[in-house]
């Protein structure tokens, strides 16, 4: 405990509180009833000058030395005795706030889960004994598993010991195919390689923090850890638990700050990668990718950013593990960041492109599912599952006029119209109207047909073409997670394939050539990423057949090549500026507002275009807009070299705060509450920032 003249101790606060004014430190007497309660990382009520209000926050610190003459408010309360905001926690909070023009407290909502006093009291109670309970949910492992760490670590792969014992930073080709755990479980191999990497890490006394897209991924590298580990050594931390649960995790995860606790395996979704973890070994990401790890909430930093950050602060190893490489890793790769290396041994797919085989029968080889494709299908079936993915879900995702072929829409919301079986109605998919007495605007016609196929309707015409076979769907209203080894046919969606005993004995990708027509700026790394996942769950030697799709993107995808594509691509985006090649950020808000913020931007990085040679460089940012997107908003995009980052990041937070503190004005042909909105919103690094 630290103390100033005259005995007093300063706590230094953050407030929870959204308000950019607001993001900084304020400092607190602690006053003496509170002076043994006050301890760095606790919850804390402090008072605001305003109307006398109360507020809550998080004590950071106590210091000896404060830069004001007079006299300090005092802190209200202590709310609880438990340092629930750990110090590494608040320094990833604080740089991911400011990279991102950010308040740490949005950050900190996203860390920190809500108090809840009786697992609170439970774990005080029982953190007074030898050993702190498990709270991974998993139940205890049998008696044929490891007890302890260091009774699997002999058989890891020798390089995944070597990337945590040396906290290299490193961009991992996974293996594809399944394998079997000690009690028969079939996972991925993705998993079991994850796995190993998390127990070399606990061998040697350190945590690993695990990040998968959902619940799917989680759920098969838990059961690679539970093989491995004890299962009070894995730890879950996701979006699914109950707020006592997520509170109980991170409890359990705060014990690991102490050098006489155990290390443990955090395992979740995102929002793992805030589980606190002082003696922190490793950060491994599973499909950095996948668009569940953009977050949606301010400030909206990529998951695959806050891991970046972390490292840093925490000097770990981190993995980027995936059977793709995203053209944002690629970037790291290439500035010597981030290393390549490959899995060993690796496992890749036996690929066939249909495209580029013709069986002689044009209507059969331009069909949805090719004549060849049928025939693996057919002989594959008799010897056990065949995955067929599909891109859309349902019976019908889209419905057309069948006089003029044009989407049909509704005439309450114009949202497009779908059917969700062969006798239901059609319905709008934003409203849910049904499509009574509709007429097409365009040829008056009155009757609507189905264009394209969703999984229900793949599986009716699959089941009448395999009388004999079972049919499965597996789709986001129909969760599958396994299927034995049987014959059956199993439909899914893109990323909802469940997981074969055995591996799939044949694997059908349909609908390439329409999920590559979709309009966004990484459509092409999506599709690897959907296409490589099925594949990987094929059987060793099993036959993959991508359906319709050919030039370079399916000739890296038959010859396993990720890297090569992840290359081409990064240059294209560098030619044109698009990210990541140039960071960006999105500005919303009243015009003058977005106008405002440019100029100031623009003044507060000029000159940096100039190295001191007298010659011009390329442009540190560059501004696309504003464009009118309502009468009174704007909407511009900044894009600027990440040496540029940090001011421009500090230029929009001080518009944005100019915005926050200035007196509202009602804009003209707009309803009055509008002016209650935010002035201005900024948007670092959308993944898409070119796509409405």
């Amino acid at each position: 405990m630290t103390t100033v003249e005259g005995g007093r101790t300063i706590a230094r606060v953050v407030l929870d509180s959204p308000l950019p004014q607001l993001d900084r430190l304020f400092d607190y007497e602690v006053p003496e009833t509170l002076v043994g309660q006050a301890r760095p990382g606790v919850r804390v009520r402090v008072p605001l000058r305003s109307a006398g209000r109360i507020a809550d926050g998080y004590l950071v610190e106590l210091t000896d030395a404060v830069d004001y003459d007079g006299v300090l408010s005092e802190l209200d309360d202590v709310v609880s005795p438990v340092p629930a905001l750990a110090p590494e926690i608040w320094e990833l909070a604080r740089r991911v706030a400011d990279r991102a023009a950010g308040t740490a407290s949005d950050v900190l909502r996203l860390a920190v889960p809500r108090r809840y006093v009786r697992a609170e009291r439970t774990w005080l109670e029982r953190r007074g004994g030898e050993r702190a309970p498990s709270v991974s949910g998993a139940p205890e492992p049998a008696s044929d598993r490891n007890t302890d760490a260091e009774a699997s670590s002999g058989a890891l792969d020798a390089g995944l010991a070597a990337v945590v014992e040396e906290r290299s930073r490193v961009a991992i080709a996974a293996p594809a195919g399944v394998q079997q755990t000690g009690d028969g479980t079939w996972v991925p191999r993705w998993a079991a390689m994850l796995a190993d990497a998390a127990t070399a890490t606990i061998a040697a006394g350190r945590t690993a923090i695990i990040a998968v897209p959902d619940y799917r991924d989680q759920a098969a590298l838990e059961t690679a850890l539970l093989d491995r580990l004890p299962a009070d050594r894995v730890v879950r931390a996701d979006a699914r638990q109950t707020g006592t649960e997520r509170y109980r995790a991170h409890l359990r995860c705060l014990e690991t700050a102490s050098p006489n606790d155990e290390a443990l395996v955090i395992v979740g979704t995102r929002v793992a990668l805030y589980a606190p973890a002082a003696n922190l070994g490793l950060i491994a990401m599973w499909n950095d990718g996948d668009p569940l790890f953009a977050e949606p909430h301010t400030p909206a930093v990529h998951a695959r950013d806050v891991a970046l950050i972390r490292q840093q602060l925490q000097d770990c190893a981190l993995i980027f593990a995936g059977h793709t490489r995203t053209t944002d890793v690629q970037r790291l790769v290439e500035i010597g960041w981030v290393q390549p290396k490959t899995a060993a041994p690796q496992h890749a797919p036996r690929i066939v492109l249909t495209a580029l085989q013709r069986s002689g029968d044009r209507i059969a080889d331009t069909a949805r599912i090719p004549s060849t494709a049928w025939q693996a299908a057919a002989a594959a079936v008799k010897e056990g599952p065949v995955l067929v993915q599909v891109a859309q879900p349902g019976f019908a995702p889209r419905l057309v006029c069948a006089d003029c072929a044009r989407t049909a829409h509704c005439q309450r919301c114009d949202g497009p119209f779908v059917q969700r079986s062969a006798s239901s109605p059609p319905v709008c998919r934003w409203c849910g109207a049904l499509a009574a007495a509709w007429r097409c605007p365009h040829c008056d016609g009155a009757r609507m047909r189905r264009a394209g196929s969703g999984s229900v309707s793949t599986a009716d015409d699959l089941g009448r073409a395999f009388p004999g076979a079972l049919v499965r769907v597996a789709d986001g209203e129909r969760p599958l997670q396994r299927v034995d080894g049987k014959p059956a046919l199993v439909v899914a969606t893109r990323g909802a394939e469940p997981i074969a005993d055995g591996g799939y004995r044949a694997v059908l990708l349909l609908d390439g050539a329409s999920m590559l027509a979709r309009e966004s700026l990484r459509v092409a790394e999506d599709c690897l990423r959907w296409w490589s996942h099925a594949a990987s769950l094929a059987a060793d030697g099993a036959p993959v057949m991508l359906v319709g799709v050919d030039g370079d993107i399916a000739t890296d995808f038959a010859l396993w090549r990720f890297d090569r594509h992840a290359e081409r691509e990064l240059g294209d985006r560098r030619r044109l500026r698009f990210p990541p090649a140039v960071r960006v950020a999105t500005l919303t808000g009243r015009s003058d507002v977005v106008e405002r913020a440019i100029t100031e931007l623009e003044r507060d990085v000029a000159g940096s275009d100039q190295h001191g040679d007298g010659a011009r460089h390329e442009p540190h940012s560059d501004v696309l807009g504003p464009v009118v997107t309502e009468p009174g908003v704007a909407r511009a995009i900044v894009r600027f070299d990440y040496g540029a980052g940090v001011r421009v990041a500090q230029s929009l937070k001080a518009s944005v705060i100019r915005a926050a503190t200035a007196k509202r004005k009602p804009v003209p042909g707009q309803p009055r509450n509008r002016s209650q909105t935010p002035l201005l919103r900024v948007r670092f690094d959308d993944p898409d920032p070119f796509t409405e």
